[in-house]
Parts: C-alpha cells; sequence; structure tokens
C-alpha cells in the first residue's frame, strides 16, 4: 500500500515496484483518512507492505500510525516503510512506536535496492 498525497510520488512508487515485480497488488490511498476507511471496510487484501509518507495534509503519517495500531482488522504481520526527509528526526519518533508492527525509515523517493531489501524480509510474504 502507498499512502502518500502527492500523486508523482505514487505514480513514480508504483512504476518501481512494477518494475520489481509487476504481480505485486498495489494499493494507493492520497491521505491518512482514505487508509483508515480502506482498514475498517476492509475484506481480505490487506497490504504486507505500507509506505507511508509523513509529511502529509490533514492527517499527517505520525497520526495515521496512531490509529492504524488500533485497528481490530490489522491482525498479520506488516512492514511499515515511513518516507520522509527527516530520516534522523524520524528514527527518534520511531523508537516510541508499538513494538507489534515492524517500522522502517526511509528517504523518498524509493528505490529497486530499497525494495527488493524490505519485499525479501522475513515479515512479508
Amino acid at each position: 500500500m502507498l499512502i502518500d498525497d502527492n500523486k508523482i510520488d505514487n505514480f513514480f512508487h508504483q512504476r518501481v515496484i512494477n518494475n520489481y515485480n509487476p504481480e505485486i497488488t498495489i494499493i494507493i490511498k492520497e491521505s491518512g483518512e482514505e487508509a483508515l476507511n480502506y482498514f475498517n471496510n476492509a475484506t481480505d487484501l490487506l497490504p504486507d507492505v505500507i509506505f507511508l509518507d509523513i509529511n502529509m495534509p490533514g492527517m499527517d503519517g505520525w497520526e495515521f500510525l496512531q490509529h492504524y495500531k488500533n485497528l481490530n482488522c490489522v491482525t498479520k504481520p506488516c512492514i511499515v516503510v515511513i518516507m520522509a526527509n527527516a530520516i534522523a528526526v524520524c528514527k527518534e519518533a520511531v523508537a516510541s512506536l508499538p513494538d507489534h508492527i515492524n517500522y522502517h525509515v526511509c528517504e523518498k523517493p524509493i528505490n529497486k535496492e530499497y525494495l527488493e531489501k524490505i519485499l525479501s524480509s522475513p515479515h512479508t510474504s
């Protein structure tokens, strides 16, 4: 799942993911609110990986994570990749997030090498 208000970033990241493996299903949401609505109404297609932009208008990535950790539908392991420009600040903030979710912090844009590292993680299926 891509959660980012920037349509150009979503398009670029979708291309990187499709070039890596065209069979990966990509769910794109342009806000934290849209993503939460998706999870609240999800039936069977839950993501293995969430690429989350931190700096979004309205509900930012941090607020999304506070709601996400309390969702009843989130029962399977998922990797949350926090995308931001201020990596050091994000790494400090991640330390205070719940332990049951596997977090990574990276700079945008996502590249093929980083995608391979994340998707080959034992926490993804």
